[in-house]
């Protein structure tokens, strides 16, 4: 049974990258548009991993994650960041909001694919 991935950004042509890059290593992806929308269907569907942004509009990733993390459904997912950021202040707040990783962009598909595998199997 192949893992599923939600994966949210408000841009689409990243979500789309995201997308064929797990499809591709067979993988099923839900795609969301903020963190509003992925913080939905995290709690509506079954996902064994999250890969957000964490600058987008209506909810960021970082409150995503903190309201993701009070959902009793969250236990065990892990949740990576995907981000044109790299401060090391943001970093603390994902980790202490219950991030489990943080992937810089541009990233490369085979980052991101070694990434999951290792968090989601």
């Amino acid at each position: 049974m192949s893992k599923t991935i939600l994966t949210i950004d408000d841009s689409a042509s990243v979500r789309q990258l995201v997308e064929m890059t797990l499809t591709g290593a067979g993988y099923k992806v839900i795609e969301a548009a903020d963190g509003a929308d992925g913080y939905a269907k995290a709690t509506a569907n079954q996902v064994d991993a999250v890969v957000t942004d964490l600058n987008m509009p209506v909810m960021n990733g970082i409150d995503f994650i903190r309201k993701y993390r009070a959902h009793p459904g969250s236990v065990g997912v892990p949740v990576i960041f995907l981000t044109t950021e790299s401060d090391g202040e943001l970093k603390r707040q994902a980790k202490d909001a219950g991030a489990t990783g943080w992937i810089v962009k541009p990233f490369m598909p085979d980052q991101l694919l070694s990434v999951i595998r290792k968090v989601a199997g």
